[in-house]
């Protein structure tokens, strides 16, 4: 199996994730080199980490016969111009979420881009064990056809990615309402560690409902989910013959014979089992449902789902394997979250409509 060696342009928070995956997984990726123009910061990223970085694009793309592809993790305001730049110089792209700030500039990328320009988009929550297998189980039929999803899971468009996928969603109309709520809620844990003090904040909630035709979802998330201790996430997949809430399945094997399951997590390393520390992947009715294809490697679910990312996207730039999350797929999703907001801030029903990658 080759190693797959790709660059980064950028250095912030993010990029830090595609060195962390690349250290626990060297025998499947390697990083050339970076991109990080301001001098000081680049010095102290090759002093922590050892990798080569340069200033300039065009240094960077004189790099491109040492690396297969490039991940792009850089502010949604800059990522335009980057992703069009090495697209012209048939560069592969994997840029990180969202592509673009706004309706006119993701518009005007995609229009923008040469024809045949091998470019993805790093969404990794569809990868993530415990959503994959959520997914593999809408898709099985077992639960019957899906007409109705509430995701309280993740924000903006990570939210409607995990729509669309588990209600088989692609580019249909959708009629949108939303509204916020706020709440006071104790502060948790953030990007920098955990409380010193107790603080009490105001915690925003938004609360939208997308129709496509007969199918309905709802979006229903505030941000202090990703950290804190006492906000949880929550998923429904509610089909013809079943429903998974959360983790736990029921569905009709026939008519009258009706069947519970869970979806069970099968970690290594615990209770004395000497196997290493890692997830190995999700099982329910004694079937996988869920392989990880970043094992053995010790990593987070998120770091997993983006290393399956860059798994994937090494296939993709090789030209041995399709395309697993176009920019028109996460155009479309950017959008719809573009539209919720809207309908936030307004209180009124938004109907979306033809856009140039549909």
């Amino acid at each position: 199996m080759s190693i797959i060696s790709f660059g980064i342009i950028g250095g912030g928070w993010r990029a830090e994730f595609y060195i962390r995956i690349a250290n626990a997984m060297p025998e499947r990726f390697r990083i050339h080199t970076m991109l990080i123009r301001d001098e000081e910061k680049s010095h102290a990223m090759e002093a922590k980490w050892g990798i080569p970085t340069v200033r300039t694009l065009e240094q960077f793309a004189a790099e491109s016969a040492h690396y297969s592809f490039a991940v792009v993790s850089v502010p949604r305001t800059a990522a335009p111009d980057f992703i069009r730049s090495l697209a012209q110089r048939n560069i592969p792209v994997l840029a990180e979420t969202p592509p673009a700030a706004d309706l006119v500039a993701l518009s005007a990328l995609y229009s923008s881009l040469p024809r045949g320009a091998k470019v993805q988009v790093a969404e990794q929550y569809l990868y993530q064990p415990m959503h994959a297998a959520r997914i593999q189980l809408a898709r099985s039929g077992k639960l019957g056809e899906i007409k109705h999803v509430q995701v309280s899971a993740a924000h903006d468009y990570h939210g409607i990615s995990l729509i669309r996928q588990l209600l088989g969603i692609g580019f249909e109309e959708a009629v949108i309402n939303g509204q916020s709520f706020v709440s006071p809620i104790v502060q948790g844990p953030d990007r920098k560690g955990d409380p010193s003090k107790e603080h009490v904040i105001q915690s925003e909630q938004h609360i939208v409902s997308l129709r496509f035709g007969d199918k309905l979802a709802v979006y229903d998330f505030t941000r202090d989910q990703y950290f804190s201790w006492i906000r949880r996430s929550r998923i429904l997949v509610r089909g013809s013959k079943g429903e998974l809430v959360d983790a736990e399945a029921s569905y009709l094997q026939n008519y009258k014979t009706p069947v519970y399951t869970e979806l069970r997590r099968v970690d290594t390393g615990h209770h004395g089992n000497l196997e290493g520390y890692y997830h190995r992947g999700v099982m329910a009715d004694g079937e996988w449902l869920y392989h990880n294809p970043a094992a053995p490697a010790r990593l987070s679910d998120d770091e997993i789902a983006i290393a399956t990312c860059l798994l994937n996207m090494g296939k993709y730039a090789a030209g041995e394997g399709a395309s697993f999350y176009s920019l028109a797929e996460a155009a479309q999703d950017h959008y719809l979250s573009i539209l919720m907001g809207r309908a936030v801030e307004s209180g009124m029903k938004i109907t979306t409509e033809k856009q140039v990658w549909m």
